[in-house]
């Protein structure tokens, strides 16, 4: 029962108002009988409230509810403080019944260490949820030549995994780990150590999509191989080099910008449609008195239609 307090007291961080605890229901009070119904009937209520910090601090109105919201097979953790995730995620049993939707979201007031990401991360791998999205809020990627690591976990259980705003270097499993069920994919405004090697741990991975990221490596070379792959979305990419290698690809979009010349390789002999957009700094591609801002390549939306290439370029004064 502590435990339990001291984890809705944790909850509370959130910058709501306190609440004094609601007295037990006694005579001249009437009856509780929303607290008389069934376990299943109170998780079901519990699951309306769409986060589970509000769901732990139901057990500071009445005891029947302590305890429950750790049963909740779908978690939303939103806006809450590093210390009470990891006492939250701790209260929560380990699976069966399995957790279908793990969502971790941290607010960006204060920089967490890269070793407590490390381990809020395994806490939520312990978890083996179907579905996690887990993003620092607020957080943008650091700017230091040589950032601290974040170690990824193995999601065996997972189909689908949302990371953004991880403001540390991503870094794959060690050799035997892998996402043996993973089908999405998405990665916005992280840095990865290696976007191959992550790749090859997926051999399922039909989804992929890839926003304000950025590499490292001197060779600046962005590496797409995958030989389950159907459907690729690059936006927002740092990088020189593209090499795509994805035998049944069938969709693909990229937009980006780029400082200098752009060397992209693309093999995808089953593509169906494609949406490209490179934008280009003044004066990085010129040809005469003109110089290149944007290519755009569009192919058929619908039966019947020709494909589009449209070349933006403007006129050196």
């Amino acid at each position: 029962e502590d435990s339990e307090v001291g984890l809705c007291k944790a909850s509370m961080e959130l910058g709501t108002r306190s609440r004094r605890r609601s007295p037990e229901p006694g005579p001249g009070r009437g009856a509780d009988y929303l607290s008389a119904l069934p376990d299943d009937l109170l998780l079901l209520v519990l699951a309306r409230l769409g986060c589970a910090a509000a769901a732990a601090r139901t057990g500071l109105l009445a005891r029947r509810w302590r305890g429950l919201w750790a049963r909740l097979r779908d978690l939303a953790f939103r806006d809450v403080a590093f210390p009470s995730l990891q006492v939250a995620l701790g209260r929560v049993a380990v699976p069966p019944p399995a957790v279908s939707l793990l969502e971790i979201r941290v607010p960006g007031k204060i920089r967490p260490a890269a070793d407590a990401v490390t381990s809020l991360l395994r806490a939520a791998a312990r978890l083996a949820p179907e579905k996690l999205v887990f993003g620092l809020t607020g957080h943008l990627p650091l700017q230091d030549p040589n950032p601290a690591g974040v170690d990824l976990p193995c999601f065996h259980r997972a189909t689908s995994i949302v990371l953004e705003w991880i403001p540390f270097v991503l870094r794959a499993p060690a050799a035997g780990g892998e996402f043996p069920a993973l089908l999405k994919l998405s990665l916005t405004g992280c840095k990865v150590d290696d976007l191959g090697t992550l790749l090859s741990l997926c051999p399922r991975l039909r989804v992929l999509r890839l926003k304000s990221l950025i590499w490292l490596g001197g060779d600046d070379l962005t590496t797409v191989h995958s030989a389950s792959l159907q459907e690729l979305v690059m936006e927002s990419i740092w990088t020189h080099r593209v090499d795509i290698v994805a035998p049944i690809l069938k969709q693909l979009t990229l937009s980006s910008w780029a400082e200098a010349q752009v060397s992209i390789s693309i093999l995808a002999p089953m593509i169906q449609n494609v949406s490209w957009q490179w934008l280009y700094d003044n004066g990085t591609i010129g040809f005469g008195l003109w110089t290149l801002e944007k290519l755009r390549l569009q192919t058929a939306q619908r039966q019947g239609q020709l494909p589009s290439l449209l070349i933006h370029a403007s006129k050196l004064v």
